[in-house]
């Protein structure tokens, strides 16, 4: 899969739009492999005989851990010897299409097809989902994907992937002009060493024309030297920095790189008290103990307010967002409330609803610590999803004031139950969530409005990304107009010096970087709601 192409014809875009629907609106990295690749798809032909009937399915544990090339070793989830056994393609797709109609939520819209009419299993996989749309005619399945087991175990556990560290905003991806600017880079990774930063202009990659290059060579060459598939890869990136006049050539060198999910922790002085600030990225592992520290460290400085920034958090572990919505709240929830309620298909009865919780992950042990705030600001983007967009359902669900700030979110009320078969781990949508209200219908995103209706629309303000300025910025346009609007419930930042006594009148004049919708480049399983 390529990150960058030319741009099709509309004849080449309906030709493609099933793949493209399966794999890249889902996943829109190359170097993670997310759409296709895995174990199960290494092995030789089908060496069974297929005795599909229409309709009529064996149980999944009859085909599960048969395996065209099984693995030998230490399962690193449960430390004990891989479960495989000697099998085929054929009972590697026999096993997806029992597993998808026993667990996928609309298991009653999947076509039946004959697994021995395709090949590969990720091919066959791509199958096992609902081709319907929704009333605003969106595939209502976008987030059917696929990762390498071992893969997605280092992303999820450790926060650990390839690459240089720097997330990429893409604001146009096609030439002429193609424009992608550097989101955030990572703490300690190669791109922040060598100083790229935050609003970074792509220029060339390897001398090779980023802006306008179009043939099929030079596009290859800059999916190459941008999205490296390897580990001590060097490239050269032609970058313009944020108020330079000339670009500037840094050498990186692809290395694993591990997440910093909680970053840019602050507080914020102004005259009606302390506003904490921090921002959010990724619902992973290490995330737990950087939140933890994050309201510990606020808590200490007694803010009044807390300004939550995840315009680029795309979701991940259910588990993470339920502690962070209790450490925001904390005694503003009543007790025994309903954090999130999870809907199955009708296979199965839902089970207890996932209650807010102040136990803190067994690593740190003991109880959660909590501001106990009655509202919350969050900065959002079209790139927060998900278990995210739990956390505003969430608390919305329990009377705690949300206000949004930026554009709205981009709508994924669907969740997931990773399983691995064969060195596959296969994500299929198997629930949807409801807050204690039991609303859960947001589809097409929280969206940024005048006045809150209970549902999909919040009070708040709505505008673009701010890149022109570093995230923690006060004179960040997102930031700066949550505390505006924290001070005078109003969208308009001030500019006088005399009626902005903590620092907005900074905030520069509108540049093409200041108010832009891009799309990150994350993998899928960092923008999805995982349940674990």
């Amino acid at each position: 899969m390529k990150l960058f192409r030319k741009k099709p014809t509309p004849i080449e875009a309906m030709q493609s739009a099933s793949k493209r629907f399966a794999c890249l609106l889902a996943c829109l990295i190359l170097l993670m492999s997310a759409c296709g690749g895995g174990g199960g798809s290494s092995g030789s032909i089908n060496t069974s005989t297929s005795t599909w009937q229409s309709g009529v399915y064996k149980p999944q544990s009859v085909y599960e851990n048969k395996c065209a090339s099984p693995r030998s070793g230490i399962d690193p989830w449960t430390d004990k010897p891989f479960l495989d056994k000697n099998g085929t393609l054929l009972d590697e797709k026999n096993f997806l299409r029992s597993w998808s109609n026993d667990t996928y939520l609309w298991y009653n819209e999947i076509v039946d097809v004959d697994p021995s009419k395709t090949e590969d299993p990720l091919d066959y996989f791509d199958l096992l989902k609902t081709t319907a749309k929704t009333a605003s005619g969106n595939y209502k399945d976008n987030y059917h994907f696929t990762y390498d087991s071992s893969v997605w175990y280092d992303l999820s556990e450790s926060g650990i992937s390839a690459g240089y560290g720097m997330e990429l905003s893409l604001i146009n991806r096609y030439a002429p002009n193609r424009n992608v600017v550097v989101a955030y880079t990572e703490p300690g990774s190669p791109a922040a060493e060598k100083n790229v930063k935050r609003g970074a202009k792509i220029i060339k990659v390897d001398g090779y024309d980023f802006l306008n290059g179009n043939t099929q060579y030079i596009i290859d060459k800059l999916n190459a030297g941008l999205f490296p598939q390897a580990l001590n890869e060097v490239h050269t990136i032609e970058i313009l920095n944020i108020g330079a006049s000339t670009t500037e050539q840094v050498v990186l060198t692809s290395a694993s790189i591990t997440k910093t999910p909680v970053q840019n922790v602050k507080v914020i002085d102004t005259p009606t008290g302390k506003v904490g600030y921090f921002v959010f990225n990724d619902h992973i592992k290490p995330a737990e103990r950087g939140l933890y520290d994050a309201i510990n460290n606020l808590k200490a400085q007694n803010v009044s307010d807390l300004i939550l920034d995840i315009r680029y958090n795309g979701g991940g572990s259910l588990s993470i967002a339920n502690q962070l919505a209790y450490m925001i709240a904390g005694n503003k929830i009543a007790p025994s409330a309903i954090f999130e309620k999870i809907i199955f298909n009708d296979k199965y009865q839902a089970p207890a609803p996932v209650l807010f919780d102040d136990k803190a992950p067994d690593e740190i042990g003991g109880s959660l610590p909590s501001l106990n705030l009655p509202r919350v600001f969050v900065i959002t983007s079209g790139d927060t999803c998900s278990a995210s967009e739990s956390i505003i359902n969430g608390l919305r669900g329990v009377g705690v004031e949300v206000i949004q700030i930026g554009s709205k979110t981009c709508g994924k009320p669907y969740g997931f139950y990773p399983h691995d078969n064969c060195g596959t781990t296969y994500f299929t949508i198997q629930l949807k969530g409801v807050n204690n209200t039991g609303f859960g219908e947001y589809s097409d995103g929280f969206i940024p409005s005048v006045a809150d209706n209970g549902r999909d629309f919040i009070k708040g303000c709505a505008l673009g990304d701010d890149l022109s300025h570093q995230l923690g910025d006060e004179a960040e346009k997102n930031l700066a107009t949550a505390l505006t609007y924290r001070e005078t419930t109003s969208c308009t930042l001030l500019t006088s010096a005399a009626s902005v006594p903590f620092q907005l009148q900074k905030t520069a004049a509108p540049d093409e970087l200041s108010d832009v919708s891009g799309t990150l480049n994350k993998p899928a399983g960092l923008t999805n709601r995982i349940m674990r």
